[in-house]
Protein backbone atom coordinates (compact mmCIF):
# COMPACT_ATOMS: atom_id res chain seq x y z
CA UNK A 1 0.00 0.00 0.00
CA UNK A 2 2.80 2.42 0.93
CA UNK A 3 4.65 1.53 -2.27
CA UNK A 4 1.45 2.26 -4.28
CA UNK A 5 0.99 5.64 -2.60
CA UNK A 6 4.61 6.51 -3.19
CA UNK A 7 4.32 5.55 -6.85
CA UNK A 8 1.12 7.59 -7.23
CA UNK A 9 2.72 10.63 -5.67
CA UNK A 10 5.71 10.35 -7.95
CA UNK A 11 3.45 9.95 -10.97
CA UNK A 12 1.38 12.96 -9.91
CA UNK A 13 4.50 15.04 -9.37
CA UNK A 14 5.82 13.97 -12.76
CA UNK A 15 2.54 14.98 -14.38
CA UNK A 16 2.70 18.37 -12.66
CA UNK A 17 6.25 18.89 -13.84
CA UNK A 18 5.41 17.86 -17.38
CA UNK A 19 2.25 19.96 -17.30
CA UNK A 20 4.14 22.94 -15.95
CA UNK A 21 6.81 22.51 -18.58
CA UNK A 22 4.25 22.25 -21.35
CA UNK A 23 2.36 25.30 -20.02
CA UNK A 24 5.57 27.33 -19.76
CA UNK A 25 6.51 26.24 -23.27
CA UNK A 26 3.05 27.24 -24.60
CA UNK A 27 3.09 30.55 -22.75
CA UNK A 28 6.55 31.42 -24.04
CA UNK A 29 5.62 30.37 -27.56
CA UNK A 30 2.35 32.31 -27.47
CA UNK A 31 3.82 35.50 -26.03
CA UNK A 32 6.79 35.62 -28.39
CA UNK A 33 5.19 34.42 -31.63
CA UNK A 34 3.60 37.11 -33.83
CA UNK A 35 0.37 36.30 -35.61
CA UNK A 36 1.80 37.33 -38.97
CA UNK A 37 5.13 37.93 -40.67
CA UNK A 38 3.97 40.59 -43.13
CA UNK A 39 1.00 42.49 -41.70
CA UNK A 40 0.72 46.25 -42.15
CA UNK A 41 0.61 48.50 -39.05
CA UNK A 42 -2.81 49.49 -37.77
CA UNK A 43 -3.89 52.31 -35.49
CA UNK A 44 -5.95 51.01 -32.58
CA UNK A 45 -7.84 53.31 -30.25
CA UNK A 46 -8.37 51.94 -26.76
CA UNK A 47 -11.16 53.87 -25.14
CA UNK A 48 -11.12 54.85 -21.51
CA UNK A 49 -12.90 52.28 -19.30
CA UNK A 50 -12.47 49.26 -21.59
CA UNK A 51 -11.76 45.98 -19.81
CA UNK A 52 -8.84 43.68 -20.57
CA UNK A 53 -11.24 41.14 -22.07
CA UNK A 54 -12.79 43.76 -24.36
CA UNK A 55 -9.36 44.95 -25.47
CA UNK A 56 -8.18 41.40 -26.19
CA UNK A 57 -11.19 40.81 -28.45
CA UNK A 58 -10.59 44.19 -30.13
CA UNK A 59 -7.02 43.14 -30.89
CA UNK A 60 -8.20 39.76 -32.14
CA UNK A 61 -10.82 41.36 -34.41
CA UNK A 62 -8.10 43.52 -35.99
CA UNK A 63 -5.93 40.44 -36.61
CA UNK A 64 -3.25 41.58 -34.19
CA UNK A 65 -3.35 38.56 -31.86
CA UNK A 66 -4.79 35.08 -31.88
CA UNK A 67 -6.48 33.47 -28.88
CA UNK A 68 -7.86 36.42 -26.85
CA UNK A 69 -8.16 34.23 -23.75
CA UNK A 70 -4.46 33.44 -23.96
CA UNK A 71 -3.71 37.18 -24.13
CA UNK A 72 -5.83 37.79 -21.00
CA UNK A 73 -4.05 34.96 -19.17
CA UNK A 74 -0.64 36.26 -20.23
CA UNK A 75 -1.54 39.74 -18.94
CA UNK A 76 -2.65 38.32 -15.57
CA UNK A 77 0.49 36.22 -15.19
CA UNK A 78 2.56 39.37 -15.78
CA UNK A 79 0.52 41.47 -13.31
CA UNK A 80 -0.61 43.88 -16.05
CA UNK A 81 -4.30 43.10 -16.10
CA UNK A 82 -5.16 46.54 -14.69
CA UNK A 83 -2.45 48.57 -16.44
CA UNK A 84 -3.91 49.04 -19.93
CA UNK A 85 -3.88 52.73 -20.82
CA UNK A 86 -6.43 54.49 -22.97
CA UNK A 87 -5.09 56.06 -26.15
CA UNK A 88 -4.18 55.44 -29.76
CA UNK A 89 -1.47 52.91 -30.53
CA UNK A 90 0.27 51.87 -33.74
CA UNK A 91 0.33 48.07 -33.64
CA UNK A 92 0.95 45.28 -36.12
CA UNK A 93 0.31 41.55 -36.39
CA UNK A 94 4.08 41.19 -36.80
CA UNK A 95 4.44 42.22 -33.15
CA UNK A 96 4.37 39.32 -30.65
CA UNK A 97 1.66 39.52 -27.95
CA UNK A 98 4.33 40.33 -25.36
CA UNK A 99 5.33 43.48 -27.27
CA UNK A 100 1.70 44.44 -27.87
CA UNK A 101 0.94 44.13 -24.15
CA UNK A 102 4.00 46.22 -23.27
CA UNK A 103 2.92 48.89 -25.77
CA UNK A 104 -0.67 49.27 -24.58
CA UNK A 105 0.34 49.31 -20.92
CA UNK A 106 3.18 51.81 -21.40
CA UNK A 107 0.93 54.79 -22.12
CA UNK A 108 3.21 55.73 -25.03
CA UNK A 109 0.36 56.33 -27.41
CA UNK A 110 0.49 58.17 -30.73
CA UNK A 111 1.21 61.87 -30.25
CA UNK A 112 -0.24 64.68 -32.35
CA UNK A 113 1.63 67.93 -32.95
CA UNK A 114 -0.06 71.19 -31.98
CA UNK A 115 1.83 74.36 -32.89
CA UNK A 116 0.60 77.57 -31.26
CA UNK A 117 2.06 80.67 -32.99
CA UNK A 118 2.94 83.82 -31.07
CA UNK A 119 0.11 86.33 -30.97
CA UNK A 120 -2.77 83.89 -31.31
CA UNK A 121 -5.89 84.53 -29.26
CA UNK A 122 -7.73 81.91 -27.20
CA UNK A 123 -10.39 81.52 -29.90
CA UNK A 124 -7.73 80.95 -32.56
CA UNK A 125 -5.92 78.36 -30.42
CA UNK A 126 -9.25 76.64 -29.77
CA UNK A 127 -9.66 76.36 -33.53
CA UNK A 128 -6.23 74.73 -33.83
CA UNK A 129 -7.09 72.22 -31.09
CA UNK A 130 -10.32 71.25 -32.83
CA UNK A 131 -8.68 71.07 -36.26
CA UNK A 132 -6.03 68.71 -34.85
CA UNK A 133 -8.77 66.42 -33.53
CA UNK A 134 -7.61 66.95 -29.96
CA UNK A 135 -10.78 68.40 -28.52
CA UNK A 136 -13.79 70.62 -28.84
CA UNK A 137 -13.45 74.35 -29.48
CA UNK A 138 -16.17 75.10 -26.91
CA UNK A 139 -14.72 72.86 -24.19
CA UNK A 140 -11.25 74.30 -24.75
CA UNK A 141 -12.54 77.86 -24.33
CA UNK A 142 -14.40 76.77 -21.17
CA UNK A 143 -11.18 75.33 -19.72
CA UNK A 144 -9.41 78.65 -20.25
CA UNK A 145 -11.87 80.07 -17.70
CA UNK A 146 -10.82 77.54 -15.03
CA UNK A 147 -10.36 79.58 -11.86
CA UNK A 148 -7.75 77.22 -10.38
CA UNK A 149 -5.52 77.58 -13.46
CA UNK A 150 -6.04 81.34 -13.58
CA UNK A 151 -4.83 81.64 -9.99
CA UNK A 152 -1.58 79.80 -10.76
CA UNK A 153 -0.41 82.76 -12.85
CA UNK A 154 -2.20 85.44 -10.83
CA UNK A 155 -4.15 86.60 -13.89
CA UNK A 156 -6.54 89.48 -13.22
CA UNK A 157 -9.12 88.59 -15.88
CA UNK A 158 -11.82 85.99 -16.33
CA UNK A 159 -9.80 83.78 -18.67
CA UNK A 160 -6.23 82.79 -19.52
CA UNK A 161 -5.77 85.08 -22.51
CA UNK A 162 -2.06 85.89 -22.56
CA UNK A 163 -1.04 82.88 -20.48
CA UNK A 164 -1.24 80.06 -23.05
CA UNK A 165 2.41 79.91 -24.02
CA UNK A 166 3.11 79.79 -27.79
CA UNK A 167 5.04 76.60 -28.44
CA UNK A 168 4.96 73.32 -30.37
CA UNK A 169 3.28 70.69 -28.21
CA UNK A 170 2.65 66.98 -28.60
CA UNK A 171 -0.49 65.43 -27.13
CA UNK A 172 -2.17 62.02 -27.35
CA UNK A 173 -5.61 62.08 -28.91
CA UNK A 174 -7.34 61.46 -25.58
CA UNK A 175 -5.41 64.14 -23.65
CA UNK A 176 -8.53 66.24 -23.14
CA UNK A 177 -9.01 69.98 -23.17
CA UNK A 178 -8.10 70.46 -19.50
CA UNK A 179 -4.72 68.77 -19.88
CA UNK A 180 -3.95 70.80 -23.01
CA UNK A 181 -4.75 74.12 -21.32
CA UNK A 182 -2.94 73.05 -18.15
CA UNK A 183 0.18 72.13 -20.17
CA UNK A 184 0.21 75.51 -21.92
CA UNK A 185 -0.17 77.36 -18.63
CA UNK A 186 2.56 75.28 -17.00
CA UNK A 187 4.85 76.04 -19.95
CA UNK A 188 4.11 79.73 -19.42
CA UNK A 189 5.03 79.38 -15.74
CA UNK A 190 8.27 77.57 -16.60
CA UNK A 191 9.34 79.94 -19.39
CA UNK A 192 7.92 83.35 -18.49
CA UNK A 193 6.67 83.49 -14.89
CA UNK A 194 10.18 83.76 -13.50
CA UNK A 195 11.29 85.50 -10.33
CA UNK A 196 13.70 87.69 -12.29
CA UNK A 197 10.93 88.83 -14.64
CA UNK A 198 8.51 89.54 -11.80
CA UNK A 199 11.20 91.49 -9.94
CA UNK A 200 11.93 93.50 -13.08
CA UNK A 201 8.22 94.28 -13.45
CA UNK A 202 8.03 95.42 -9.84
CA UNK A 203 11.05 97.70 -10.38
CA UNK A 204 9.17 99.28 -13.31
CA UNK A 205 6.15 99.79 -11.07
CA UNK A 206 4.12 97.32 -13.14
CA UNK A 207 2.32 94.17 -12.12
CA UNK A 208 3.30 91.06 -14.04
CA UNK A 209 -0.23 90.97 -15.46
CA UNK A 210 0.37 94.45 -16.88
CA UNK A 211 3.65 93.27 -18.40
CA UNK A 212 1.90 90.37 -20.13
CA UNK A 213 -0.82 92.75 -21.32
CA UNK A 214 1.78 95.14 -22.77
CA UNK A 215 3.70 92.22 -24.28
CA UNK A 216 0.55 91.05 -26.07
CA UNK A 217 0.15 94.49 -27.67
CA UNK A 218 3.82 94.54 -28.69
CA UNK A 219 3.37 91.06 -30.18
CA UNK A 220 0.43 92.19 -32.33
CA UNK A 221 2.15 95.42 -33.43
CA UNK A 222 5.52 93.87 -34.31
CA UNK A 223 6.24 92.99 -37.91
CA UNK A 224 10.04 93.00 -37.74
CA UNK A 225 11.48 91.27 -34.65
CA UNK A 226 14.27 93.85 -34.44
CA UNK A 227 11.66 96.53 -33.67
CA UNK A 228 10.15 94.90 -30.59
CA UNK A 229 12.11 96.94 -28.04
CA UNK A 230 11.54 100.18 -29.97
CA UNK A 231 7.78 99.57 -30.13
CA UNK A 232 7.92 98.77 -26.42
CA UNK A 233 9.63 102.12 -25.79
CA UNK A 234 6.81 103.99 -27.56
CA UNK A 235 4.19 102.44 -25.29
CA UNK A 236 6.29 102.94 -22.16
CA UNK A 237 6.83 106.60 -23.10
CA UNK A 238 3.11 107.11 -23.66
CA UNK A 239 2.22 105.44 -20.36
CA UNK A 240 4.62 107.73 -18.49
CA UNK A 241 2.96 110.78 -20.08
CA UNK A 242 -0.54 109.38 -19.45
CA UNK A 243 -1.17 109.43 -23.21
CA UNK A 244 -3.68 107.05 -24.70
CA UNK A 245 -1.89 104.15 -26.39
CA UNK A 246 -4.13 104.39 -29.47
CA UNK A 247 -3.17 101.01 -30.82
CA UNK A 248 -5.38 99.28 -33.39
CA UNK A 249 -4.96 95.68 -32.13
CA UNK A 250 -6.76 96.56 -28.89
CA UNK A 251 -9.70 97.92 -30.89
CA UNK A 252 -9.76 94.79 -33.03
CA UNK A 253 -9.85 92.70 -29.85
CA UNK A 254 -12.86 94.68 -28.68
CA UNK A 255 -14.80 94.19 -31.91
CA UNK A 256 -17.23 91.30 -31.92
CA UNK A 257 -17.35 90.97 -35.71
CA UNK A 258 -14.03 92.20 -37.08
CA UNK A 259 -13.87 91.48 -40.82
CA UNK A 260 -10.22 92.28 -41.39
CA UNK A 261 -10.66 95.99 -42.05
CA UNK A 262 -10.58 98.55 -39.26
CA UNK A 263 -12.70 101.63 -39.92
CA UNK A 264 -12.83 105.09 -38.37
CA UNK A 265 -16.12 104.30 -36.61
CA UNK A 266 -14.49 101.25 -35.00
CA UNK A 267 -12.11 103.51 -33.10
CA UNK A 268 -15.02 104.74 -30.99
CA UNK A 269 -16.39 101.31 -30.03
CA UNK A 270 -17.27 101.28 -26.34
CA UNK A 271 -14.94 98.85 -24.60
CA UNK A 272 -12.31 99.01 -21.84
CA UNK A 273 -10.00 97.42 -24.42
CA UNK A 274 -10.33 100.43 -26.74
CA UNK A 275 -7.11 102.34 -26.13
CA UNK A 276 -8.33 105.15 -28.38
CA UNK A 277 -10.98 105.94 -25.75
CA UNK A 278 -9.26 105.04 -22.50
CA UNK A 279 -5.76 105.85 -21.25
CA UNK A 280 -3.43 103.26 -19.84
CA UNK A 281 -3.31 99.56 -20.54
CA UNK A 282 -6.45 97.53 -21.29
CA UNK A 283 -7.75 95.20 -18.54
CA UNK A 284 -5.81 92.23 -19.83
CA UNK A 285 -3.82 90.71 -22.68
CA UNK A 286 -5.29 90.78 -26.19
CA UNK A 287 -3.32 87.73 -27.37
CA UNK A 288 -0.78 85.20 -26.16
CA UNK A 289 2.70 86.73 -26.51
CA UNK A 290 5.94 84.91 -27.00
CA UNK A 291 8.96 85.22 -24.72
CA UNK A 292 10.65 87.82 -26.95
CA UNK A 293 7.71 90.19 -26.57
CA UNK A 294 7.60 89.66 -22.81
CA UNK A 295 11.30 90.46 -22.62
CA UNK A 296 10.77 93.55 -24.81
CA UNK A 297 8.02 94.76 -22.47
CA UNK A 298 10.48 94.43 -19.59
CA UNK A 299 13.42 95.94 -21.46
CA UNK A 300 12.31 98.75 -23.80
CA UNK A 301 14.81 100.62 -25.95
CA UNK A 302 15.94 104.01 -24.71
CA UNK A 303 14.12 106.38 -27.08
CA UNK A 304 11.94 109.48 -27.09
CA UNK A 305 9.55 108.04 -29.66
CA UNK A 306 5.82 108.54 -29.12
CA UNK A 307 4.45 107.51 -32.52
CA UNK A 308 4.95 104.94 -35.22
CA UNK A 309 3.32 104.12 -38.54
CA UNK A 310 3.66 101.14 -40.82
CA UNK A 311 5.90 101.48 -43.85
CA UNK A 312 3.79 98.73 -45.48
CA UNK A 313 6.76 96.36 -45.56
CA UNK A 314 6.60 94.97 -42.03
CA UNK A 315 8.67 97.78 -40.52
CA UNK A 316 7.64 101.11 -39.00
CA UNK A 317 8.59 104.75 -39.15
CA UNK A 318 9.04 106.12 -35.62
CA UNK A 319 8.55 109.76 -34.62
CA UNK A 320 9.04 111.84 -31.50
CA UNK A 321 6.31 114.40 -32.28
CA UNK A 322 2.91 114.58 -33.90
CA UNK A 323 4.02 116.80 -36.80
CA UNK A 324 6.64 114.32 -37.98
CA UNK A 325 4.21 111.48 -37.43
CA UNK A 326 1.55 113.12 -39.60
CA UNK A 327 4.11 113.56 -42.38
CA UNK A 328 5.01 109.87 -42.08
CA UNK A 329 1.32 108.92 -42.26
CA UNK A 330 0.93 110.91 -45.50
CA UNK A 331 4.07 109.39 -46.98
CA UNK A 332 3.57 105.75 -46.05
CA UNK A 333 -0.21 105.40 -45.74
CA UNK A 334 -1.79 107.98 -48.04
CA UNK A 335 0.87 108.11 -50.74
CA UNK A 336 1.95 104.50 -50.50
CA UNK A 337 5.54 105.25 -49.45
Amino acid sequence: MKRYLKTSLLAGLLLLLVGGFLFSFWLHSYSTSPLSTSASPAIIEIERGKTLKQVSHQLNDRNLIGNPSGFVLFAYLNGKQNQIRAGEYRLSGTMPPKQILETITSGHSILYTLTVPEGYRILEIAGLVEAAGLGSRERFVAETQNRDLIQTVDAKTEDLEGYLFPETYKFPKNAGEHRIVETMVQTFRDRAYRDTYRQRAEAMNLSFHEVVTLASIIEKETGAPSERQIISSVFHNRLKLNMRLQTDPTVIYALADFDGNIRKKDLSVESPYNTYLYPGLPPGPIANPGLDSIEAALDPADTDYLYFVSRQDGTHKFSTNLNDHNKAVVKYQLQGG
